[in-house]
């Protein structure tokens, strides 16, 4: 049952993220409903990889997809964060380019979902 909540949480981390990075580069700026999409994303992973660990064991194991893993889930809490911070500013050019940085972000994260369901599917 764990497992399901970890997929189902990774799941939605993956739908609120590319919703939030594709909305908000279509919508040409940032608003705050990104942001609550954003940190919900976060969350999610967060969650998600929190039950996948505990599923592991207490031994935390170095590989490809735990070092990707990490620096995205480091890069989702930066990302939150200056998303936070240029929404408070307020200055429409940051507002308008911020997309940049979340394409690069969303970019990074797929990796580790995608090296976890491959690597997931041969451990199976």
């Amino acid at each position: 049952m764990l497992l399901i909540f970890a997929i189902i949480f990774i799941t939605l981390a993956l739908v609120f993220y590319t919703i939030g990075v594709f909305s908000e580069k279509f919508s040409g700026s940032l608003k705050a409903w990104h942001l609550v999409v954003f940190w919900l994303g976060l969350v999610c992973d967060t969650t998600g990889t929190s039950l996948m660990g505990r599923l592991a064991g207490s031994e935390l194991t170095v590989n490809f997809h735990s070092i990707t893993g990490m620096i995205a889930i480091a890069l989702m809490a930066i990302h939150a964060i200056w998303a936070t911070v240029v929404l408070l500013r307020g200055s429409e050019k940051s507002k308008r380019d911020f997309h940049k940085f979340s394409i690069f972000v969303w970019l990074i994260w797929l990796i580790p979902y995608i090296s976890g369901m491959i690597f997931g599917a041969v451990a199976h």
